[in-house]
């Protein structure tokens, strides 16, 4: 491809991305802080689009299958009612690439992003205190 090519070929993307954003606020489903329930990710782009917009952003890489994933979650399901952060849910079966992304090789893992960049990565259950207090840093 040449230069010019690969520049259009961004501007396409972004185009489509700002596109479906602006169709999501549209519906009252805005990307981004003010979410009382976890946020199910479905791809990379929504994944990105859910750290960039949002100010603090929990992501709880888990799977069905596990054990203490299934303990974790009614935890994060209340730190998303509870805090002013998105908490967004990743399964690793569904979503391999973005746990390979960001070095997940157990479940549960939470990485934190606050203002678009990744802050803090916990491995394993943790209580919902040390978690809120961890979100608190970063709010």
């Amino acid at each position: 491809m040449s230069d010019s090519t690969d520049v259009e070929e961004i501007r396409r993307r972004k185009a489509e991305q700002l596109r479906q954003r602006l169709e999501r606020e549209a519906a009252g489903e805005r990307a981004g802080a003010g979410r009382s329930e976890p946020v199910h990710v479905e791809g990379p782009d929504q994944f990105d689009d859910l750290v960039a917009d949002a100010g603090v952003v929990l992501a709880d890489f888990y799977a069905d299958w596990c054990g203490p994933c299934k303990m974790l979650d009614p935890i994060v399901t209340e730190i998303a009612a509870e805090t002013d952060a998105t908490v967004a849910k990743v399964d690793v079966d569904a979503q391999q690439a973005l746990a390979r992304r960001y070095g997940v090789q157990g479940v549960p893992t939470m990485v934190l992003f606050a203002a678009g960049e990744q802050v803090e990565q916990l491995v394993g259950v943790r209580g919902k205190d040390e978690i809120v207090s961890l979100i608190g840093r970063y709010a």
